[in-house]
């Protein structure tokens, strides 16, 4: 690419969505506040983590912004792009995991990020990611409507083909091989973006970081007045160890951070509190726990 990236625009723009995100979450949530965190990468750079635990409402979560330096792209990067094997980066971005306590409301997470190689002598090669997930432990159609509804205008002002191609993505993207299932019920997925002029791309990132609490709060308020007992709870914690599974192995942001150097502590936020594993389990036929299995873990067209 031929145009320069503007790293101060992007650069404020998501520390704005840091601050908007956190906003919104903590007056939802009622009680509890972020702690905020302010961290130094040894290569350059750092970060500002945000962490807000045992609330009325959420009971982990982590709405992070990082701008990091690096002498060598690591592989999680350049496993993609073997032609940039090398040369030096700068990443930036917001990432977030909420886990509430209400096992009928469900995780959400969201990132948007640049990343950027550079070389002496020749043009920066930058390109954007991010996106957002819903993985519920227990299934409501209109909820997954709600959300795909949002995404998909989301990305309606740059094609009508983007939401098809990144909602399929999405779901390939967040599948866990080794169980054979979805993470849950997807979203948008999407990397190496560069083949819109930087404006464009820019925007797009920008349209889908906005449209998260879109997406996200209407579920929350419908969710978070549902009463729930041990059955529900025993089962969001069986469930959440699907999510700890998916993060440890697959996901290329925690790679990224891990083999960048990054801090550990902001990296592994996504984690939440508390997980069950239970040996060969499957549930009941006929109950909500099977429901979820048989009608909200396929993919599915949303938007029908």
């Amino acid at each position: 690419m031929t145009d320069q990236p503007d790293i101060v625009a992007v650069k404020n723009y998501l520390l704005g969505l840091q601050d908007r995100i956190c906003g919104a979450l903590a007056t939802e949530d009622g009680k509890a506040a972020f702690r905020e965190d302010n961290w130094e990468h040894h290569h350059g750079g750092g970060g500002r983590a945000r962490v807000i635990e045992n609330g009325a409402l959420f009971e982990k979560g982590g709405v992070n912004f990082s701008h990091v330096h690096g002498n060598q792209l690591p592989a999680a990067a350049s496993a993609r792009r073997p032609e940039l094997a090398g040369r030096s980066f700068q990443a930036m971005g917001v990432s977030l995991v909420i886990h509430p306590e209400n096992p009928y409301v469900p995780v959400s997470h969201a990132n948007v990020r640049l990343l950027i190689a550079e070389k002496e002598g020749v043009d920066p090669v930058w390109w954007f990611g991010g996106g957002y997930d819903l993985t519920p432990c227990y299934g409501f159609e209109e909820d997954c409507r709600h959300w795909h509804q949002v995404a998909h205008k989301a990305c309606e002002p740059f094609g009508e083909s983007v939401y098809p191609r990144y909602k399929q993505w999405c779901d390939e993207y967040f599948f866990l091989k080794h169980r054979n299932e979805p993470r849950g019920v997807g979203g948008l997925f999407f990397d190496d973006l560069n083949e819109w002029p930087f404006e464009q791309c820019f925007g797009f990132m920008q349209s889908v970081g906005d449209s998260y609490i879109d997406a996200y709060l209407p579920v929350v308020r419908k969710r978070k007045t549902m009463d729930w007992g041990e059955r529900e709870k025993a089962f969001q914690r069986y469930r959440r160890g699907r999510y700890v599974e998916f993060n440890l192995v697959y996901d290329r942001g925690t790679i990224f951070g891990l083999q960048s150097g990054g801090r550990t502590e902001s990296i592994l936020m996504s984690m939440p509190p508390q997980v069950d594993w239970r040996y060969d389990w499957h549930p009941e036929p006929e109950t909500p726990e099977s429901d979820l299995y048989e009608n909200y873990l396929v993919s599915r067209n949303w938007l029908d």
